[in-house]
């Protein structure tokens, strides 16, 4: 019996990372969605809790971080894997993103990098170095 891929909902309101990610994503065997607000990642999650999340500190309706805590919150998503991709250099923000259990990658990232880092996100690699302070 065939294991399903993985659910990556990818919130972040820049269309070239869209672009980028999801070929990049699918190749690697990851089921790819989108959201480009909190509004829509809220309702993302309401409908179905994605295996895994890459989440943008800066969206057009809010706080990725404010979103972070209130996903944190929940029974359903406190434990819910979440990648933070940021360009956000504020080491208060960042050191609240991984207070809250999130790993960092900044932009602009490699895909390859990316792939570890998510790789790593499921536990099937072992964690690297924060890249940030």
């Amino acid at each position: 019996m065939a294991t399903s891929p993985r659910h990556l909902l990818v919130v972040d309101d820049e269309p070239h990372i869209g672009l980028v990610l999801r070929p990049y994503l699918e190749q690697l065997g990851y089921r790819v969605s989108f959201a480009r607000s909190l509004a829509e990642a809220r309702a993302a999650v309401k409908d179905t809790t994605p295996d895994g999340m890459l989440l943008d500190l800066h969206l057009p309706d809010g706080s990725g971080l404010d979103f972070l805590r209130d996903l944190r919150a929940q029974d359903g998503t406190a434990r819910l894997p979440i990648l933070v991709l940021t360009a956000e250099g504020e080491e208060r923000v960042l050191r609240e993103a991984r207070r809250l259990g999130a790993a960092l990658v900044t932009k602009p990232f490699s895909p390859t990098k990316l792939s570890q880092r998510i790789a790593t996100m499921f536990g099937d690699l072992s964690a690297p170095e924060d890249e940030t302070p």
